[in-house]
């Protein structure tokens, strides 16, 4: 194999774990709440600023700031709830998207009015790995292990747990979960704290590794969105694999063209899937 090659898989690989935890808060909301955030990669973008000005501006330590922008981030999915979401429970799902859509353009507006289109960084200079020929990203491999911990976590929090046990109920059949004694109202508002927390935990791996503008959530909600709809929308395993399977895509067609054509080839590649597969590739039905 070409040693090139194989550092595009590698890569491919570690872009797929921050995707991947990406996706998975996506899923979780939608699994649990049947609600679509399309807003939900500014919620990114809005740790980003967090650790950007905590962090390279006030020179905090960074994993008190990265601590910090992830208890951000999920206050503010609670916040984004209660004044939102909660209101459009159960009504058409045109209404829902059209309500997260315009928060969306509300998020970047509000960034740009408070930051300006500057690209700012944090200043940190991670070392790059040479194995043999191959340059691995060390800021990609610490994003890579805190996702995998991230949903590692998450899997044990759902499986192990009463509260877990009673999201995965909710999502099972929420219309008779109130009888089982569960507060329906409470396990939402923690779904989208969990969902901003997993949110705010990609924001401060990204930020190691991109810039922070207002814009930076067009980067990665697009993708976010195809592999949440790929792997089956509400399903959080559908959704990891297609994570890995779209970002190899990308990582190899980069390899071979450029970046811009890695994109377009994993778009390509998710409409002929979805053809086959309209309901998720992992789908039971």
């Amino acid at each position: 194999m070409d040693i090139y090659l194989l550092e595009s898989l590698i890569n491919g690989l570690l872009l797929g774990g921050v995707l991947a935890l990406l996706a998975l808060g996506l899923n979780l909301i939608f699994g649990v709440i049947d609600v679509v955030w399309i807003a939900y990669a500014e919620l990114v973008m809005c740790g980003m600023y967090v650790v950007y000005w905590l962090h390279g501006f006030y020179h905090w330590p960074l994993p008190l700031a990265a601590l910090l922008a992830i208890l951000t981030v999920a206050a503010l999915g609670v916040l984004l709830h209660q004044l939102i979401i909660a209101p459009i429970l159960g009504s058409p799902a045109i209404n829902q998207l059209l309500a997260t859509g315009g928060l969306l353009f509300f998020l970047q507006s509000f960034a740009t009015l408070l930051f300006g289109t500057d690209f700012h960084n944090i200043g940190l200079r991670l070392p790059i790995l040479e194995i043999g020929e191959m340059s691995i990203s060390f800021a990609r491999l610490i994003a890579f292990a805190a996702a995998v911990l991230g949903a590692g976590a998450l899997y044990l929090f759902l499986a192990k747990s009463f509260l877990g046990t009673a999201i995965r109920a909710i999502g099972q059949d929420r219309g008779i979960i109130g009888l089982m004694g569960v507060d329906q109202r409470r396990i939402y508002l923690l779904t989208s704290a969990i969902g901003g927390g997993l949110a705010g935990l990609a924001a401060c791996l990204l930020v190691l590794q991109y810039d922070v503008h207002p814009f930076i959530g067009l980067s990665f909600g697009p993708i976010t969105f195809m592999i949440c709809v790929l792997g089956g929308l509400g399903n959080m395993l559908g959704g990891f694999v297609a994570a890995f399977i779209m970002s190899e895509i990308i990582s190899v067609g980069g390899f071979y063209f450029s970046q811009e054509i890695g994109e377009v080839l994993a778009f390509v590649v998710f409409i002929a899937l979805i053809f086959v597969r309209p309901q998720g590739i992992l789908s039971r039905s």
